[in-house]
This record gives structure tokens, sequence and C-alpha cells, in this order.
């Protein structure tokens, strides 16, 4: 009887194959037990941590080349909020199974984003378990541009335009329907979104107060007023939209105006008569800090709007 051909079985991926062959980058240092930093002299360092879980900031059907970008984009945005130049960063990793296909994937949006802004990856963990990442990005900066600086009579400033990313959310929760390419647009604010590292360096020297929007403009501009005990009066008609999203009904475009989250998009207060930077992203005033505490929105008579949401909390949230 004939030999039978032997089937070549491919061998399991280890942890440390795994980091050699998509994480290991030539001069990045990894394989020591710590990564050996030098900060430059005069410079602040600022860390930044956040972590993605499956099923809490990321749907199951996002792709692992969007899932990388946004990782890193968060930590990022984060970064731009201090008005700082990204470094280093470090990822933790936690994978339900080893899939080369799916590393490769989110190794190129993950490098791809990083090389961009000159970051490079110098240290993390991997292991197994339910689809978890975090990253902790650093940066540097002369001085951190702080929550807390806001003060009465500074106008109150946005990047970009807001809501497309929670309006995408409802169209995958079956509450609303787009067209193809409002839809595609929308997606692409939530999976992929662009931190706004040129515009936070940008505001050195510029902006009282910074903060990225990430849980939505009224938790985020809350935290601002909280720091800075300040209170805001914001007009509703002045926030930025889409025109996918201004077509939607009022209810549903103050939802995702206000607490829609995952915008990442900079909030910023500048003393008025501040000359703003030059920068290739839309800035559009939305208000003021006042001395009245609280947070007060306007329509565009002037008149008092009520408002009973607030933004994401990651336990009180469903």
């Amino acid at each position: 009887m004939p030999d039978m051909p032997s089937q070549h079985v491919p061998m399991p991926l280890g942890e440390f194959e795994l980091i050699r062959r998509y994480f290991d980058r030539p001069g990045s240092g990894i394989g020591d037990d710590c990564a050996l930093l030098r900060p430059t002299p005069g410079l602040q360092w600022l860390v930044s941590t956040d972590m993605l879980v499956e099923g809490r900031h990321f749907l199951s059907t996002v792709s692992p080349q969007a899932l990388g970008h946004k990782a890193l984009a968060v930590n990022l945005s984060d970064l731009a909020a201090s008005g700082a130049t990204p470094r280093v960063f470090f990822l933790a990793l936690a994978l339900p199974r080893a899939d080369a296909a799916w590393l490769e994937a989110f190794a190129q949006g993950l490098f791809a984003l990083a090389d961009e802004h000159g970051i490079q990856l110098v240290g993390g963990d991997t292991t197994a378990g339910p689809l978890n990442l975090c990253i902790t990005a650093m940066g540097e900066a002369p001085r951190a541009i702080a929550r807390s600086g806001a003060q009465v009579g500074d106008e109150i400033w946005v990047s970009g335009v807001l809501g497309d990313a929670r309006l995408a959310l409802e169209v995958f929760r079956g509450h609303v329907a787009l067209e193809a390419e409002a839809f595609a647009a929308c997606r692409e604010r939530m999976e992929r979104p662009t931190p706004r590292v040129a515009l936070g360096q940008a505001l050195q020297g510029v902006a009282s107060s910074c903060i990225d929007l990430s849980d939505g403009l009224i938790g985020d501009l809350g935290h601002v007023l909280s720091a800075s005990g300040v209170g805001a009066t914001l007009k509703l008609d002045a926030l930025p939209r889409s025109s996918w999203l201004a077509a939607q009904a009022p209810a549903l475009q103050h939802t995702c105006l206000l607490t829609g989250g995952d915008d990442y998009e900079l909030l910023f207060t500048v003393p008025p008569g501040r000359p703003l930077p030059v920068v290739d992203v839309p800035l559009t005033r939305i208000g003021r800090i006042v001395e009245a505490p609280g947070l007060h929105l306007r329509d565009a008579q002037g008149h008092a709007v009520a408002f009973e949401g607030r933004g994401f909390d990651h336990f009180a949230s469903s």
C-alpha cells in the first residue's frame, strides 16, 4: 500500500511568536522586561490609559484593522486634549484565540496610525481571554492644558462635527435608517475616529482648558465645569452637525449631539478676543463660560431648553 502524503499541521501561534511576528518592530526595544525611556529635558511627560472591551466599547462586527486604529486613536485623543506630542505607547491585549489573519489586520490598523503620528510601541503584554485591548500612551509637552483653567467669560469651542458616531450606533440598533453613503460616513466616525493631535498642540498658550469628547458633550463639558468651578451656557443651534444628522428628528439630534460619545473631537475654552490657531479642521463657537453653576442650554431665540440626558458612564449606562 503506497504511503499517504503527509499533511502539514500548522503549529499553534504562541505568545512570544505572536509578539515577534506582529508587534516587534526594528528599534522598538520589545523583549526586555522594561522599556527604557529618555524624557526630553524641560518637557513634561503626559500619560493616558484607555481600555476597549468587546460589547462595551466596540461591536463584534468591527473590522480588526479599524479596531487597531481606534484602540490607539482614543489614547492619542487624550494626549491631544492636553496639548501633547505623542512619543511611545504600550499595548496589553487579551485574545480568545491567536488568529493570524485577525492579528495581521489589527496590527496594520494600529501601526498605520502610529506611523502617522510618529509614536512607537515599546512594550506591553498578551494573554488568552475575552477580547480586550488596553493601551497606555505617553507624550511630551511644555505644559499640559488642564480641564481646570476655564474662566468666566471664556468662549467655548469644539472641533469638527458632533453626533455621527452615535447616529451610526442607532442604525446598528435598528432605530434609524440611513442611505448607504451616510451610514458609511457615520460608521467611519464611530470606528475610525480622528485624534486632533495637531489642534491640541496648536492650542498650547491659547486654550484655558481642553477635553476630548469621548463620553458625550454634556458629560465631558461637565468635567471641565466641575474642575474649573464655573458654569456654561450652550447654544443648541450652534452645535456643528452633519447634513444626515440635521435631517433627523430634533429629539434624536439632541441625543446624538449632547450625549452620544465617541466623537473624539476637542472641546476647549478660550479667553474672549484671543486669536485661534489656523488648523485644518473646522472650529465652532458653541457657548460661553458663566458664573452660575451648571450647564444651561439655549435655543436659537435664547430660551432655556430642558434636556434630561447625561454623558456616558461605564457603570450606570446599559
